[in-house]
């Protein structure tokens, strides 16, 4: 009777506990690693809400988004975060098979310094000097141009890759103004290192349109669109915790080696929640122009090619 009560009970025991599933693995390509607005998938997983979507992120980092955009287009991941909206509407219509998972940035945060003791007290210095962006289709890339359009100088755009290695290219002498965005360069600000020549909110075009965006490879997406919802959710999830944890600030701050009040600031003043809200691309009517001015594009993409390539679950 003992044995067979112990049989039943574990019995029910055994009932009573969930199944185990496997997580859902994503392989995920991210632009510039110790970025606040880029961070949301890192921070998301080292608080395990992705697992509680059943979801197992592997991520690489790139030096930037047309870095990531390729490994996107090539099939080497399923997801790439921080691609220049510019970059990705020239694939999309030349055939790339990506589509938009999500907005990234809406506004930017990221700006061009000089070394202290730089003659370049503006951009109406940088006549003939050069001027670094991350990598070709990125959001730094098509800035770039459109600063250089804007101020109506003849500088000469140069690919210089993350802000890491940008910053030692300027301080070194090897290129005139330099990338960055927070929080890269906030402490060499504070000290009086560098000085800012300008920003991407000084271009017409940033204020209020998305500059940046999520995209999946096609294939992925068409063959486990549920997971990619539940990676949005868990994405959602994310954002509203970054935004209302102190616990968050203190991930931040170790994910990117600052202290924790340079992750408050960033949060407070450089990246506001508006800006990295996941489900609206603002402004694209008035960014194609632009596109074809700088020849990421040829002509204008159709309602029915927008409708095609945002695919926001």
């Amino acid at each position: 009777m003992r044995l067979m009560l112990f049989a039943v009970t574990a019995l029910i025991a055994a009932l009573a506990v969930p199944p185990a599933f496997a997580q859902d693995v994503l392989k995920l390509a991210i632009g510039q690693r110790g970025k606040w607005d880029g961070a949301v998938p890192d921070l998301g997983y080292r608080a395990g809400i992705f697992k509680k979507h059943g979801i197992e992120l592997q991520m690489l980092y790139t030096s930037g988004g047309g870095e990531t955009m390729q490994a996107v287009i090539s099939g080497s991941v399923d997801l790439g975060m921080n691609a220049g909206t510019l970059g990705v509407l020239g694939a999309f219509a030349k055939g790339a098979p990506i589509r938009i998972l999500s907005a990234q940035a809406t506004g930017d945060d990221a700006y061009w310094y000089v070394r202290a003791d730089s003659p370049i007290r503006s951009m109406a210095d940088m006549k003939g000097k050069t001027m670094a962006f991350s990598t070709a289709g990125s959001s730094t890339n098509s800035n770039v141009l459109a600063l250089i359009d804007l101020f109506k100088v003849d500088a000469r755009p140069v690919a210089t890759g993350g802000a890491a290695p940008t910053y030692t290219q300027v301080m070194s002498g090897q290129i005139d103004a330099g990338w960055s965005a927070p929080p890269f360069g906030i402490e060499a600000l504070r000290k009086g290192e560098i000085r800012v020549i300008a920003r991407s909110t000084d271009l017409p075009a940033v204020k209020g349109h998305t500059v940046r965006v999520n995209v999946v490879h096609a294939p992925a997406l068409a063959s486990k669109r549920d997971v990619f919802v539940r990676y949005m959710k868990a994405h959602r999830e994310t954002i509203d915790w970054m935004y209302s944890s102190e616990e968050a600030l203190k991930i931040y701050a170790e994910y990117a080696d600052v202290s924790v009040d340079v992750a408050r600031q960033i949060r407070e003043e450089f990246d506001p929640k508006e800006m990295i809200q996941p489900d609206r691309i603002l402004g694209l009517q008035d960014m194609m122009p632009e596109a074809i001015k700088f020849k990421y594009l040829s002509q204008p993409l159709t309602e029915d090619q927008i409708k095609d390539m945002i695919q926001i679950p």
